[in-house]
Protein backbone atom coordinates (compact mmCIF):
# COMPACT_ATOMS: atom_id res chain seq x y z
CA UNK A 1 0.00 0.00 0.00
CA UNK A 2 1.40 3.38 -0.94
CA UNK A 3 1.72 5.96 1.80
CA UNK A 4 1.01 9.66 1.37
CA UNK A 5 0.59 12.47 3.82
CA UNK A 6 -2.76 12.21 5.60
CA UNK A 7 -4.95 15.19 6.44
CA UNK A 8 -4.43 17.06 9.70
CA UNK A 9 -6.05 15.49 12.79
CA UNK A 10 -9.41 16.92 13.84
CA UNK A 11 -10.46 17.28 17.49
CA UNK A 12 -14.16 17.06 18.33
CA UNK A 13 -16.25 16.78 21.48
CA UNK A 14 -18.55 13.96 22.60
CA UNK A 15 -21.20 14.27 25.29
CA UNK A 16 -21.04 11.22 27.56
CA UNK A 17 -23.60 12.41 30.12
CA UNK A 18 -25.52 15.63 30.67
CA UNK A 19 -22.54 17.03 32.57
CA UNK A 20 -19.57 15.11 31.16
CA UNK A 21 -17.88 15.66 27.82
CA UNK A 22 -14.74 14.10 26.37
CA UNK A 23 -12.62 14.93 23.37
CA UNK A 24 -11.82 12.66 20.47
CA UNK A 25 -9.27 13.06 17.70
CA UNK A 26 -9.92 11.88 14.15
CA UNK A 27 -6.86 11.03 12.05
CA UNK A 28 -8.18 10.96 8.47
CA UNK A 29 -6.39 8.88 5.88
CA UNK A 30 -5.22 10.55 2.69
CA UNK A 31 -8.11 10.49 0.22
CA UNK A 32 -6.07 8.70 -2.46
CA UNK A 33 -5.08 5.85 -0.13
CA UNK A 34 -8.23 5.59 1.99
CA UNK A 35 -9.24 1.96 2.56
CA UNK A 36 -12.77 2.77 3.71
CA UNK A 37 -12.04 1.51 7.22
CA UNK A 38 -12.23 3.35 10.54
CA UNK A 39 -10.55 2.04 13.69
CA UNK A 40 -11.49 3.50 17.09
CA UNK A 41 -8.72 3.05 19.66
CA UNK A 42 -9.19 3.44 23.42
CA UNK A 43 -6.13 4.30 25.46
CA UNK A 44 -4.57 2.30 28.29
CA UNK A 45 -5.23 2.83 32.00
CA UNK A 46 -2.13 4.90 32.67
CA UNK A 47 -2.20 7.28 29.72
CA UNK A 48 -4.53 9.46 27.67
CA UNK A 49 -5.13 9.69 23.93
CA UNK A 50 -2.23 12.15 23.69
CA UNK A 51 0.35 9.61 24.86
CA UNK A 52 3.19 8.96 22.46
CA UNK A 53 1.99 5.44 21.71
CA UNK A 54 -1.55 6.53 20.82
CA UNK A 55 -0.56 9.52 18.70
CA UNK A 56 2.15 7.67 16.80
CA UNK A 57 -0.02 4.63 16.18
CA UNK A 58 -3.04 6.62 14.96
CA UNK A 59 -0.87 8.86 12.78
CA UNK A 60 0.86 5.87 11.19
CA UNK A 61 -2.48 4.13 10.56
CA UNK A 62 -3.73 7.20 8.71
CA UNK A 63 -0.56 7.23 6.62
CA UNK A 64 -1.36 3.63 5.67
CA UNK A 65 -4.91 4.41 4.54
CA UNK A 66 -6.86 3.68 7.75
CA UNK A 67 -9.05 6.37 9.33
CA UNK A 68 -8.19 6.30 13.03
CA UNK A 69 -10.07 7.82 15.96
CA UNK A 70 -8.76 8.11 19.52
CA UNK A 71 -10.57 9.51 22.56
CA UNK A 72 -10.26 10.17 26.26
CA UNK A 73 -12.23 8.27 28.83
CA UNK A 74 -14.00 10.54 31.32
CA UNK A 75 -11.37 10.14 34.05
CA UNK A 76 -8.47 10.93 31.73
CA UNK A 77 -10.36 13.91 30.31
CA UNK A 78 -10.56 15.20 33.90
CA UNK A 79 -6.83 14.46 34.31
CA UNK A 80 -7.44 11.89 37.01
CA UNK A 81 -5.05 8.97 37.41
CA UNK A 82 -7.48 6.29 38.58
CA UNK A 83 -9.75 4.81 35.88
CA UNK A 84 -13.52 5.06 36.18
CA UNK A 85 -15.67 2.08 37.15
CA UNK A 86 -16.04 -0.53 34.45
CA UNK A 87 -19.64 0.43 33.65
CA UNK A 88 -18.64 4.07 33.15
CA UNK A 89 -15.76 3.10 30.91
CA UNK A 90 -18.11 1.01 28.74
CA UNK A 91 -20.73 3.77 28.63
CA UNK A 92 -18.11 6.24 27.44
CA UNK A 93 -16.86 3.88 24.73
CA UNK A 94 -20.45 3.34 23.50
CA UNK A 95 -20.96 7.11 23.23
CA UNK A 96 -17.78 7.38 21.18
CA UNK A 97 -18.99 4.64 18.82
CA UNK A 98 -22.33 6.41 18.44
CA UNK A 99 -20.59 9.70 17.64
CA UNK A 100 -18.24 8.13 15.10
CA UNK A 101 -21.11 6.29 13.42
CA UNK A 102 -23.11 9.51 13.23
CA UNK A 103 -20.16 11.29 11.61
CA UNK A 104 -19.86 8.38 9.15
CA UNK A 105 -23.55 8.61 8.22
CA UNK A 106 -23.00 12.23 7.23
CA UNK A 107 -20.15 11.28 4.89
CA UNK A 108 -20.35 9.97 1.34
CA UNK A 109 -18.43 6.76 2.12
CA UNK A 110 -18.86 5.56 5.73
CA UNK A 111 -16.98 2.28 5.23
CA UNK A 112 -16.43 -0.38 7.90
CA UNK A 113 -15.97 0.31 11.62
CA UNK A 114 -13.54 -1.59 13.86
CA UNK A 115 -12.94 -0.92 17.54
CA UNK A 116 -10.18 -1.80 19.98
CA UNK A 117 -7.39 -0.19 21.87
CA UNK A 118 -4.25 -0.35 23.94
CA UNK A 119 -4.48 -2.62 26.99
CA UNK A 120 -7.50 -1.41 29.03
CA UNK A 121 -8.94 0.36 25.98
CA UNK A 122 -9.01 -2.95 24.13
CA UNK A 123 -10.52 -4.79 27.09
CA UNK A 124 -13.37 -2.27 27.32
CA UNK A 125 -13.90 -2.47 23.55
CA UNK A 126 -14.21 -6.25 23.87
CA UNK A 127 -16.88 -5.88 26.56
CA UNK A 128 -18.80 -3.38 24.45
CA UNK A 129 -18.70 -5.73 21.45
CA UNK A 130 -19.75 -8.69 23.62
CA UNK A 131 -22.84 -6.77 24.77
CA UNK A 132 -23.78 -5.52 21.29
CA UNK A 133 -21.76 -5.69 18.10
CA UNK A 134 -24.18 -3.81 15.83
CA UNK A 135 -22.16 -1.90 13.26
CA UNK A 136 -18.80 -3.24 14.50
CA UNK A 137 -16.88 -5.29 11.95
CA UNK A 138 -14.13 -6.52 14.27
CA UNK A 139 -11.82 -5.95 17.22
CA UNK A 140 -8.13 -5.00 17.43
CA UNK A 141 -6.29 -5.55 20.72
CA UNK A 142 -2.89 -3.92 21.18
CA UNK A 143 -1.59 -5.81 24.20
CA UNK A 144 -4.70 -7.43 25.66
CA UNK A 145 -4.55 -7.38 29.50
CA UNK A 146 -5.45 -11.04 29.97
CA UNK A 147 -4.75 -10.80 33.70
CA UNK A 148 -3.06 -8.43 36.18
CA UNK A 149 0.72 -8.87 36.33
CA UNK A 150 1.60 -11.65 38.74
CA UNK A 151 -2.01 -12.88 38.99
CA UNK A 152 -2.56 -15.31 36.09
CA UNK A 153 -5.59 -16.78 37.85
CA UNK A 154 -7.54 -13.51 37.52
CA UNK A 155 -8.51 -13.91 33.89
CA UNK A 156 -10.43 -11.19 32.07
CA UNK A 157 -12.21 -13.51 29.65
CA UNK A 158 -15.65 -14.15 31.15
CA UNK A 159 -17.35 -12.15 28.38
CA UNK A 160 -15.37 -13.66 25.51
CA UNK A 161 -17.94 -16.31 24.48
CA UNK A 162 -20.35 -13.48 23.66
CA UNK A 163 -17.93 -11.92 21.15
CA UNK A 164 -19.13 -12.76 17.65
CA UNK A 165 -16.92 -10.57 15.45
CA UNK A 166 -13.41 -11.30 14.10
CA UNK A 167 -10.61 -10.41 16.48
CA UNK A 168 -6.93 -9.54 16.16
CA UNK A 169 -4.56 -9.87 19.12
CA UNK A 170 -1.14 -8.19 18.94
CA UNK A 171 0.87 -9.43 21.92
CA UNK A 172 4.48 -9.13 23.03
CA UNK A 173 6.19 -12.38 24.00
CA UNK A 174 7.28 -10.75 27.30
CA UNK A 175 3.91 -9.18 28.14
CA UNK A 176 3.43 -9.33 31.94
CA UNK A 177 -0.33 -8.99 31.41
CA UNK A 178 -0.47 -12.22 29.41
CA UNK A 179 1.92 -13.97 27.07
CA UNK A 180 0.94 -15.38 23.67
CA UNK A 181 1.24 -18.86 25.20
CA UNK A 182 -1.37 -17.90 27.78
CA UNK A 183 -3.61 -16.28 25.16
CA UNK A 184 -3.73 -19.10 22.62
CA UNK A 185 -5.85 -21.59 24.61
CA UNK A 186 -8.16 -18.80 25.79
CA UNK A 187 -8.86 -17.70 22.21
CA UNK A 188 -10.87 -20.91 21.72
CA UNK A 189 -13.58 -19.27 23.83
CA UNK A 190 -14.33 -16.78 21.05
CA UNK A 191 -17.22 -17.50 18.69
CA UNK A 192 -15.62 -15.84 15.67
CA UNK A 193 -12.29 -16.05 13.83
CA UNK A 194 -9.33 -14.82 15.88
CA UNK A 195 -5.74 -14.12 14.86
CA UNK A 196 -2.64 -13.57 16.96
CA UNK A 197 0.42 -11.55 15.98
CA UNK A 198 3.38 -12.18 18.29
CA UNK A 199 6.03 -9.52 18.87
CA UNK A 200 9.15 -11.53 19.72
CA UNK A 201 10.86 -9.94 22.72
CA UNK A 202 8.13 -7.32 23.02
CA UNK A 203 6.68 -6.17 26.34
CA UNK A 204 3.17 -4.86 27.02
CA UNK A 205 3.85 -1.82 24.81
CA UNK A 206 5.78 -3.84 22.18
CA UNK A 207 9.13 -2.48 23.35
CA UNK A 208 12.02 -4.84 22.61
CA UNK A 209 15.49 -5.00 24.22
CA UNK A 210 18.21 -2.99 22.55
CA UNK A 211 19.99 -6.23 21.61
CA UNK A 212 16.88 -7.70 19.98
CA UNK A 213 17.33 -9.07 16.41
CA UNK A 214 14.81 -6.53 15.08
CA UNK A 215 15.33 -2.83 15.95
CA UNK A 216 12.42 -0.96 17.58
CA UNK A 217 11.55 1.08 14.49
CA UNK A 218 11.25 -2.11 12.46
CA UNK A 219 9.11 -3.71 15.17
CA UNK A 220 6.76 -0.72 15.18
CA UNK A 221 6.42 -0.84 11.39
CA UNK A 222 5.79 -4.60 11.53
CA UNK A 223 2.96 -4.14 14.05
CA UNK A 224 1.31 -1.43 11.95
CA UNK A 225 1.65 -3.39 8.72
CA UNK A 226 0.13 -6.50 10.35
CA UNK A 227 -2.81 -4.51 11.73
CA UNK A 228 -3.48 -2.88 8.36
CA UNK A 229 -3.14 -6.20 6.55
CA UNK A 230 -5.70 -7.78 8.88
CA UNK A 231 -8.13 -4.83 8.65
CA UNK A 232 -8.07 -4.76 4.86
CA UNK A 233 -8.10 -8.54 4.37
Amino acid sequence: MSRTRASEPETFGIDVTATERVTAIAYPAAARDRAGITLILGHGAGASQTSGFMVQFATALAARGIDAVTFNFVYSQARKRVPDRNDRLKACYRKVIDAVQERARRSDDPGKLFIGGKSMGGRIASQVAAASHDGVAGLVFLGYPLHPPGSPEKLRTRHWPAIKVPTLFVQGSRDAFGTPEELRPMMKMLNAPADLVVIEGGDHSFKVPKKAPMPQAQVDAFVLDEVVRWLTR
